[in-house]
């Protein structure tokens, strides 16, 4: 690159010097729009991001707050269960665990009489 510019005199030379500059000037601008746009859309996922994340938060904590509540009912269902049945066996997670067996009968449906 540049091999043939010898054959330019010094006026030409600054013409093109001059059209070098100019491109280079508007390269540079375009270039610098490209990275605002950028810049702004990054701004804006970020500020999205940030709500989204927020919004998260919020349910993170209301089931959090739920799931505290639950364990309230759970307790408070056990105690009673417990006082109730005056047995030690304890009720996790709504099923009732006893160390006793447990036998089944089926039975035929009865039919409805006239």
């Amino acid at each position: 690159m540049g091999q043939e510019l010898s054959g330019l005199d010094f006026t030409e030379l600054q013409h093109l010097e001059s059209q070098l500059e100019m491109s280079l000037k508007s390269i540079r601008t375009r270039k610098g729009q490209i990275f605002s746009d950028e810049i702004n859309e990054l701004h804006k996922k970020g500020s999205l991001s940030s709500k989204e994340n927020e919004e998260l938060q919020k349910k993170i904590n209301r089931i959090g707050e739920e799931n505290a509540e639950l364990e309230k009912v759970i307790g408070t269902r056990r105690r009673e269960y417990t006082i109730s049945n005056g047995s030690q066996s304890s009720i996790r997670y709504g099923y009732d665990i006893h160390d006793e067996q447990m036998s089944l009968q089926l039975r035929q449906p009865q039919q409805p009489q006239p």
